[in-house]
């Protein structure tokens, strides 16, 4: 529905974001190579439990939880659409929160040399595992290693510090702040870490990459009183890092 102005009413905006969410979601859950684990990566980017989407689309939570966890075949379109779009009305009903950080993130409304890579996981990553793809330690809340994320960005630090606005920062996020930002360029990481600080956003891993020698210790209590494992990345080149990346996260 269109304004007296001829452009979109708010309301038919935010009706044409859902549906586009809806299809995102739908396709990814119907190309995975498991279904259920993509159904659960989403029920916990939208921070729902099993019992409230049950709930919503009028089934047990028995239900939710076997897809989720294989012991169902995968679920037909129907059944797909029944969770896609009961995941979306819930979070419309808790004021819509993931609806609009998707329609505020498009990597390609950040300048394209700033953000090198950007990619949403089909499944939650362990740390440990993404953390060993990237080559790399964790220096900072190493008891964090089972924690998972979602996706990760890969940034190059410098233009991202000197040409972001806080409020650009915020959109390398993505969908949800549960992935890892990966920091390239970095010497000693203080202005990636004082960055995210400003952000007011944690992610739910950062990982340097660069001449790093000694991480710098502002960095490190930064991270450490924002619960932000760090990890350090010795991956020999950006574009290594790159292919290992999407080698093992196809």
């Amino acid at each position: 529905m269109s304004n007296k102005d001829g452009g979109l009413t708010e309301e038919a905006g935010r009706d044409i974001l859902k549906e586009r969410l809806k299809k995102k979601i739908s396709g990814e859950i119907v190309l995975s190579d498991n279904p259920g684990k993509t159904i659960k990566k989403w029920r916990g980017i939208f921070e729902i439990s099993q019992r409230r989407l049950a709930d919503e689309i009028d089934v047990m939570p028995s239900v939710v939880s076997d897809y989720e966890l294989g012991r169902r075949s995968s679920p037909g379109i129907k059944m797909i659409e029944k969770i896609v779009t009961g995941l979306v009305n819930v979070d419309e009903e808790k004021g819509g929160e993931v609806i609009r950080k998707f329609s505020e993130f498009s990597p390609t409304d950040i300048v394209s040399d700033t953000v090198l890579d950007v990619k949403e996981f089909s499944r939650g990553v362990d740390i440990d595992e993404f953390v060993d793809s990237c080559e790399a330690e964790l220096v900072v809340n190493k008891d964090m290693a089972k924690k998972q994320i979602y996706g990760y960005s890969l940034i190059d630090s410098l233009k991202a510090i000197v040409e972001l606005s806080p409020s650009e920062l915020v959109r390398l996020y993505g969908l949800t702040t549960e992935r890892a930002l990966i920091f390239t360029k970095v010497s000693t990481g203080r202005s990636p870490m004082v960055a995210i600080k400003v952000t007011n956003l944690k992610p739910g891993l950062v990982v340097f990459h660069g001449n790093v020698g000694e991480v710098d210790e502002l960095a490190k209590r930064v991270a450490k009183a924002e619960g932000v494992p760090l990890a350090v990345s010795r991956t020999e080149d950006i574009d290594q890092l790159r292919r290992n990346l999407a080698e093992d996260f196809k």
